[in-house]
């Protein structure tokens, strides 16, 4: 089949998609093509001259705030990255690490203090370790019975249905590591009064914003 102009347009055509990678984009595939030419020359003090002139391209290209007094080390640190750290060339900055020698900064170590849902929220951690750090006795007791109710409201308040008791006693041993425990011939709160209460709050929540809306 013989081949149209307009075929013969588009087969001279070259897509990004079929070009090099480049690394970074903000300065365009012109500048990384002068840079693997740079790369090519074989004298050293040529190459750092060739380097040199594809600086002052970049600083014109993302000019970035030149008030920084760290501007110029970005811009060849930017060159040496682009480069592939292949260029070896009289560089006024000290070469920037590769991605896999650089260890980055250190991981923050985030504080765990037991192990909790997320809708018992911290206050009921603070509340367990103050209950831990009391010595045994009825204040405690009456502490590990607050928790436990509280507990019971919490579950309620942010998940459907009821709850029994049993789950949140284990899940007040599980947080506390044993520590802190209700008898089972102690009642909590009871749900429906809980349930009662929760749709109070909510159904005068939706009056007081209907009634907002109306004025």
């Amino acid at each position: 089949m013989p081949t149209t102009p307009t075929t013969a347009a588009f087969d001279g055509l070259t897509y990004n998609s079929r070009r090099p990678h480049i690394a970074i984009p903000e300065y365009g595939r012109v500048v990384h093509e002068m840079i693997a030419h740079c790369i090519t020359i074989e004298d050293k003090a040529e190459r750092t001259r060739c380097a040199t002139a594809i600086v002052s391209v970049m600083r014109t290209l993302v000019p970035g705030s030149k008030e920084m007094p760290d501007h110029e080390e970005k811009l060849w640190g930017h060159l040496h990255i682009m480069a592939n750290w292949q260029l070896d060339i009289d560089s006024p900055f000290p070469v920037p690490p590769k991605a896999e020698e650089d260890p980055g900064p250190e991981a923050l170590a985030y504080t765990q203090v037991g192990k909790r849902p997320s809708f018992y929220g911290r206050i009921v951690e603070d509340l367990i370790a103050k209950a831990i750090a009391m010595p045994e006795g009825e204040e405690r007791s009456a502490l590990a019975m607050m928790i436990a109710n509280l507990l019971k409201r919490q579950y309620l308040t942010w998940n459907k249905g009821a709850v029994e008791d049993a789950l949140i006693r284990a899940q007040l041993r599980e947080m506390s590591g044993g520590v802190l425990d209700v008898p089972a011939e102690k009642e909590l709160v009871s749900s429906s009064e809980i349930l009662k209460s929760k749709r109070k709050t909510s159904n005068n929540f939706r009056q007081h914003r209907g009634g907002k809306r109306k004025r």
